[in-house]
């Protein structure tokens, strides 16, 4: 398994949550996730400009062993889709922390992060799984 960068907060759904600035968030799913679900064919991006409650379900991702819905970290409007996953989805297997992203979001309640957990809490809750 790849390295948990330290830089980004987690939630117990496996997914990663960066601040990229402006209270904009980009989101994602781990390594350790995309390794659990195997090949991804396909991602079902949320829908843009919408808004999403934490722990909504807002998005899928299915792969060759199952389909897995993508809970929203964080309240907020979804600002951006990643357009590569649509032809390659299999970014999300390769490069799960850079170009494997799923989507951004503009939070609406910065407590909420106070919610998320970080890299080493995050390598102890899959160590216990």
């Amino acid at each position: 398994m790849d390295d948990i960068p330290s830089n980004l907060k987690y939630t117990k759904n496996h997914v990663w949550i960066e601040d990229i600035g402006g209270n904009i968030f980009r989101i994602g799913i781990t390594d350790f996730a995309q390794d659990e679900l195997g090949d991804i064919v396909f991602f079902e991006p949320p829908e843009k400009d919408r808004e999403y409650s934490q722990s909504d379900d807002c998005a899928v991702v299915e792969s060759v062993k199952s389909t897995s819905d993508i809970y929203c970290p964080l309240t907020g409007i979804i600002v951006e889709i990643n357009s590569q996953l649509e032809d390659r989805p299999e970014l999300i297997n390769s490069e799960p922390y850079s170009d494997g992203w799923l989507f951004t979001l503009k939070a609406n309640d910065n407590l909420e992060l106070d919610e998320l957990i970080d890299a080493d809490s995050y390598y102890n809750f899959i160590k216990e799984d």
